[in-house]
């Protein structure tokens, strides 16, 4: 079979190997492939199997590649494929779950702790002779903040809320859940309490929720309104999830005190996004699932996938083709 990987460079920078997606047929692997149609099309021609990070694969592409039968997400988040579209001409969508429970929560509370003590910034000052030039034993430029004590809100509560929680619960912090079903395990870790609830509470706010049509705005002006003055919020889950100008507006305030952003709403981050220059506003690109660890596991799923696939009893699938 021809397999064809459209956009490999973030999975696999050149860390991991492709060889044993190659040992199922003629493969071929793209760095990066524009997000366009017809390019798309043209790259993946007549393979029956395509694999894709973040190449949007859409009607056209459908249409343009008729011995299309199998596409596999080297991710969790499916939405840049129809898959609705992809059930009608009868492809299997499968997709990689769970990854990156670890690397991601520990990313949530490694934004946390910056917020908190602003690391990298004292780290460059000491480098640059102020504290061998300071008149005391130690400074700091910025509030230190210290979690024992104060409470978490995550939003979203399944297996990287977790992970979250039990950092923070291990910090000192109590934790307040909301949004996903309650469970034995959750519980062990959170008081589960309404939405309303939690924002009223929490110190810090953290986005661990998929983002779907209820959920997509959900931080915004009246939602912010609801938390206490000088909260934190983390987000590394989506950037949707946040209506941008409102929580810039906030930080500009103080009404949020900071936040911590591993996601935007348009990726790569447009140079006229409002929280660029928002106050006490720390943003990085997209990195929390990115440990080599995690793309392991993604490596490891993906030929996972491809071998139920061949095996035809296909795994991990978010769509139910005829």
């Amino acid at each position: 079979m021809k397999i064809v990987v459209l956009d490999g460079y973030t999975e696999n920078p050149g860390d991991l190997s492709w060889e044993r997606l190659g040992a199922f047929g003629e493969l071929t692997v793209y760095d990066r492939t524009p997000y366009d149609d017809a390019v798309i099309a043209g790259r993946i021609g007549d393979a029956e199997v395509v694999f894709t990070n973040k190449c949007p694969i859409r009607k056209a592409v459908f249409d343009a590649c008729p011995n299309l039968k199998y596409i596999s997400v080297l991710a969790t988040g499916y939405n840049i494929v129809d898959c609705c579209y992809a059930w009608e001409k009868g492809i299997c969508v499968s997709n990689v779950p769970t990854y990156g429970t670890a690397a991601v929560g520990q990313f949530a509370i490694a934004l946390l702790l910056e917020i908190c003590h602003h690391v990298a910034h004292h780290s460059q000052a000491v480098h640059k002779g102020r504290w061998e030039a300071n008149p005391d034993w130690c400074f700091w430029d910025y509030p230190l903040i210290e979690l024992a004590g104060k409470t978490m809100g995550i939003i979203g509560f399944g297996k990287i809320g977790q992970t979250t929680g039990r950092i923070a619960k291990a910090l000192g912090m109590e934790v307040l859940a909301s949004g996903s079903r309650e469970t034995e395990a959750g519980r062990a870790i959170a008081e589960y309490v309404d939405r309303d609830t939690l924002l009223a509470r929490s110190d810090v706010v953290v986005l661990h929720c998929p983002l779907f049509p209820e959920t997509e705005g959900m931080i915004n002006r009246e939602t912010i309104g609801k938390m206490k003055d000088g909260v934190i919020l983390i987000n590394n889950s989506r950037g949707q999830l946040v209506v941008e100008q409102d929580l810039a507006d906030a930080l500009n305030s103080g009404k949020v005190f900071a936040a911590g952003l591993d996601v935007v709403s348009t990726e790569p981050i447009r140079g006229d996004n409002p929280l660029l220059t928002a106050k006490n506003c720390f943003i990085t690109p997209h990195i929390s699932w990115a440990p080599k660890e995690a793309r392991q596991r993604i490596m490891d799923c993906s030929v996972q996938n491809l071998q139920a696939y061949v095996d035809g009893a296909p795994v991990n699938v978010v769509n139910r083709p005829r």
